[in-house]
């Protein structure tokens, strides 16, 4: 008997948390700003933890979960290109990764006017993001 309290633990725990995650939890709304895309992206952890206990016809079962969403990068989307911001805190490599599409750039003659990672951040500022 405790098998099925603690299976039934386990699904309730599942079954609820299928309200609190979805595609838009892990990429957030869209926010457009003129001719402008922002998309929020988000890192999402969740730990479940579900136990029974069954001893002289005493069926007991508990069951917890938590869960934590951490904003990590904004993908933004003008005129035909595609940027994506961190706005964690990056190591070198990180950094030298966000580079080389610039550089790359410099190389290929590519004279269209490219956004900035400022330029980005006074959209945010302006949207009060």
């Amino acid at each position: 008997m405790a098998d099925n309290n603690f299976k039934g633990t386990v699904e309730a725990l599942f079954h609820g948390m299928d309200g609190v995650v979805s595609s838009k939890t892990v990429v957030g709304e869209a926010i457009h700003i003129n001719d402008t895309i922002i998309l929020p992206l988000v890192d999402v952890s969740f730990a479940v933890g579900a136990g029974a206990f069954n001893a002289e016809k005493k069926e007991r079962g508990a069951g917890g979960i938590g869960g934590k969403m951490t904003p990590c990068a904004v993908l933004v989307i003008q005129n035909g290109h595609t940027r994506l911001v961190n706005i964690k805190n990056q190591d070198t490599i990180t950094k030298i990764l966000d580079m080389v599409p610039d550089v790359i750039d410099k190389f290929t003659g590519d004279k269209d006017e490219k956004m900035t990672e400022e330029d980005v951040m006074d959209i945010l500022d302006d949207a009060d993001i």
